[in-house]
């Protein structure tokens, strides 16, 4: 049996379907480089239409769309909010023509119009009605839309008994959540500050007015007990505005717990991630005291720059959402462990954007720099290695799997295995890929691409979700002894031989 014959292809795959969509905010004009902005215009318009036109416009727009979307007359009257400045304060808008008006700034946006890919996987909070041998997972997804935006998504399937997979029906309506109030922590704002070397007086200040947990509001009142020869300074204003871009940056989302978690999206909602959230790793935490809950790391791009946040749930229904801090966030790729590893809390990390680090979170909350794990060394992955996922708990050490890049930009899944103890040390590694692009998965958005965020273990084998292609994911099983069995200690750099296989026990 060859490397590439231990895992075995699952058959069922999940796809784009353009059917799920979400309503987003629109301004007619406002992607273009315009001196004067279309809305105003678009409102006088409106307001020219008689009452009668006015409610059978609105009547047909919701007979048409209303079956799309939840609670539609809600999102019509709150984007008309947005834009009822545009109103002449004189005018007294009825309640028809300002649903109306919310319509015309609204627009269906596909979330999976162009890909779905890069999926995590882990144990469903709901384990309920299941037969013997069966674990229900949820299934996070990248979800790449218009202008290549992408969102997180999920999915919800059964694995087992054996081999058997079974993907749960994905329709409904979709919702963005509802965004919350959220109290943010002194640490990670002084720990960003630092990152982004803002340390200074004004900044000192506004820290030490602080508590531990602060609202917004608290924030304004210690900028406001600023001593005024503080307030005078040049650098003052570009300081309170980069404190108040990294306070923004921290957000809840919550969702009603009727809502089953398929039709859940975490849509981008600030400026540091207006680009797209990408490849969320989802894992499922075990605490030093025993409790269960959720991470999940993923990348925030704006446009121009990269940078690894977390999210952090209970329940896969309620979010909140940090940025992360240190010298082992600035670049895509954290994953994190399921448990503190000797009173530890570890990731894996690529901030040199080639090579397996591990990093350790400090007292501070930041991310320390990295020890190197693994660098590109097989002809399958010099151009960069990367990990595909937290790594996975097994009695023969830490299971990482990894993504190499190849030549002609081939994207291949491989695995390695560190000690349970000290996870500083690779114990063993697979001389070859695990899986590659076969036949039916080259060809896509993003051709020659196998990418997984997440695998985990299930009834002694370990199931893998990926992405194909950037296009569609697919599911892969390898049995645990058999990859084991399959993996070899490490060669050195500065010492090519075989280590002898019993170092790894």
């Amino acid at each position: 049996m060859t490397i590439r014959d231990l895992a075995t292809r699952l058959g069922p795959t999940l796809t784009p379907d353009p059917r799920r969509v979400i309503i987003k905010f629109f301004v007619p004009g406002e992607d273009a480089a315009l001196t004067r902005t279309r809305a105003a215009a678009l409102i006088d318009r409106i307001m020219l239409l008689g009452e009668d036109q006015t409610t059978e416009m609105l009547q047909e727009t919701l007979q048409r769309f209303g079956n799309r979307h939840h609670d539609l007359e809600t999102t019509f009257a709150h984007h008309h909010d947005l834009v009822r400045h545009r109103v002449p304060r004189d005018v007294e808008l009825s309640l028809t023509a300002r649903l109306l008006v919310g319509a015309y700034f609204s627009h269906e946006y596909a979330v999976e119009g162009a890909a779905v890919c890069n999926p995590s996987m882990v144990p469903h909070p709901d384990q309920s009605g299941l037969r013997p041998g069966q674990l229900r997972v949820a299934i996070s997804l990248r979800q790449i839309g218009e202008g290549h935006l992408s969102s997180i998504g999920f999915a919800t399937a059964l694995l087992g008994p054996g081999s058997e997979l079974a993907i749960a029906d994905r329709s409904g309506t979709l919702s963005v959540g509802c965004r919350l109030r959220t109290r943010h922590r002194r640490d990670l704002l002084a720990a960003g500050l630092c990152d982004g070397a803002w340390d200074n007086e004004v900044t000192g200040a506004v820290l030490r007015s602080l508590s531990e947990r602060f609202d917004d509001n608290d924030f304004e009142h210690a900028i406001a007990r600023l001593p005024a020869d503080l307030l005078t300074r040049t650098s003052t204003q570009p300081t309170l505005e980069e404190m108040r871009r990294a306070t923004h940056s921290d957000y809840a989302v919550a969702f009603p717990a009727d809502l089953p978690l398929h039709r859940r999206v975490l849509w981008p909602s600030t400026a540091a991630e207006s680009n797209g959230m990408e490849d969320a790793r989802f894992v499922r935490i075990v605490d030093q005291d025993g409790t269960l809950s959720y991470r999940a790391t993923y990348t925030a791009y704006d446009g121009r720059h990269i940078r690894s946040h977390l999210i952090a749930s209970d329940d896969l229904r309620h979010f909140e959402i940090t940025p992360m801090r240190g010298p082992a966030a600035v670049n895509k790729g954290m994953a994190l462990f399921p448990r503190p590893v000797g009173g530890r809390t570890l990731a894996l990390c690529r901030s040199d954007g080639e090579t397996i680090g591990l990093t350790t979170l400090d007292r501070h909350n930041t991310w320390q720099a990295p020890t190197p794990l693994h660098t590109p060394r097989r002809d399958w992955e010099l151009i960069q290695v990367g990990n595909c996922g937290s790594p996975i708990e097994t009695s023969f050490g830490w299971l990482v799997l990894t993504h190499g890049v190849g030549p002609m930009r081939d994207y291949s899944i491989g695995a390695l295995l560190l000690d349970l103890h000290e996870p500083h040390r690779v114990i063993a590694e697979l001389p070859g890929a695990l899986l590659t692009a076969d036949g039916t998965e080259r060809e896509g958005y993003v051709p020659n691409v196998v990418y997984s965020c997440g695998g985990l273990l299930h009834d002694d084998a370990v199931w893998l979700p990926y992405g194909a292609s950037d296009t569609r994911i697919g599911f892969a099983r390898v049995p645990l002894d058999t990859l084991i069995d399959a993996m070899r200690p490490p060669r050195r750099a500065a010492n090519p031989s075989w280590l002898d296989k019993s170092t790894s026990s």
